[in-house]
């Protein structure tokens, strides 16, 4: 009974992401998930009881499985550059894994980013930790002198961009090769490494 209820809740989840993703939070309806996932509105209901708590679901799952991942490298007695590149292999990961992630954020970002903020928040994401560690490796002389900002920036935005506009890379870049565009998106994450850490690390 406890199998049946835990793939219940996970093809409701599923189906939710699909029409969040091409419907946003306002265009979704509740009997269009419970369509997706194959089961009638009065049990959706059972599990979620509005699109609110289905939305922060889906979400709290990728952010408690990532955040935690991120703050372990980030915490590591190593060098800076070598969790640099343990970051973004991590980072590149969780976009493989959630590929609809950017494209989701960006929409809920222009209708209603409170409730983001407040998920981010509660898992207790804080970027000035991450800055001050950028800036007590600029100290040590392990990585270039430069506002830590852009380097968080520049990080996180190579990684998202292809995802974020993977529609419009697939159609002028790859011409709906989706074998050559998966081939790409391998290729990525050592790609980033490399630009990113050559551009910033001192040669000791």
């Amino acid at each position: 009974m406890e199998q049946k209820k835990d793939n219940t809740e996970e093809k409701i989840l599923n189906a939710a992401r699909e029409v969040f993703v091409h419907k946003g939070m306002d265009g979704a309806r509740m009997q269009e998930i419970a369509n997706e996932a194959g089961i009638n509105k009065a049990l959706l209901h059972y599990y979620f009881r509005s699109k609110e708590k289905l939305f922060d679901a889906i979400f709290s799952k990728v952010i408690e499985f990532a955040f935690p991942g991120f703050a372990n490298i980030i915490s590591e007695e190593t060098d800076f550059v070598t969790r640099l590149g343990k970051f973004i292999d991590a980072y590149f990961e969780m976009l493989l894994t959630h590929p609809f992630l950017p494209g989701f954020i960006i929409k809920e970002l222009n209708r209603d980013p409170s409730g983001l903020f407040k998920l981010i928040a509660k898992y207790g994401f804080n970027p000035d930790f991450v800055l001050k560690e950028i800036e007590q490796a600029m100290d040590r002389g392990e990585i270039k002198r430069m506002d830590p900002r852009h380097l968080v920036i520049n990080v996180i935005s190579m990684c998202v961009f292809p995802f974020a506009v993977r529609p419009i890379l697939n159609y002028l870049i790859f011409k709906d090769d989706q074998m050559a565009m998966s081939a790409f998106l391998g290729e990525r994450p050592e790609v980033i490494k490399k630009f990113v850490i050559d551009s910033v690390a001192i040669k000791q």
